[in-house]
Order: C-alpha cells, then structure tokens, then sequence
C-alpha cells in the first residue's frame, strides 16, 4: 500500500513532523492548507521581526479572524502591530 505524501508548504516541508514545528508554524502550514490564496499575508506575518510569542500571536489572531469578517486582524498588518510588532 502506497504511503500518502502531506501536503507541504513553506512553514512544513515534511522533514520534521508537524507536531515538531513551532507553534506558529503549525499555525501558519493549517492556514495555507484551507486558504492556499492567503499564503502572501501568511508569509507577512511569520516574516515580521517578532519574536516566538507574539509571532504566534499575530498567526492565530490572523486564523481567527478569516471566520470573522469585520475583525481588523485580517489584514496582516493589524494582526502584527495588535502582537507587538
């Protein structure tokens, strides 16, 4: 039986397990793999100069807010100054 491939992208390349990464590239690969289009303003925000904290927060402020659609976190820019960028 043939072994399924994952899915890559920028923030998993299939080397490490996932559950090894860090959170907000966990975060930023589940994002991608919903909303392939999003993949710009991902790359914004894990690029940012922030640190490990407030990078995830930015992500995950990001993500929650695809859902929501007059939260000011959709644009990335937002979601990084709100986390301390």
């Amino acid at each position: 039986m043939a072994v399924k491939k994952p899915i890559l992208s920028p923030w998993f390349n299939g080397e490490t397990p996932l559950d090894e990464l860090p959170a907000s590239d966990q975060v930023a690969h589940d994002i991608v793999l919903e909303f392939g289009d999003l993949k710009p303003s991902i790359k914004r925000i894990m690029d940012a100069d922030l640190d490990d904290d407030q990078r995830l927060n930015a992500i995950v402020a990001f993500r929650d807010s695809l859902h929501d659609p007059g939260n000011p976190n959709r644009d990335p820019r937002v979601a990084i100054t709100n986390a301390g960028g």
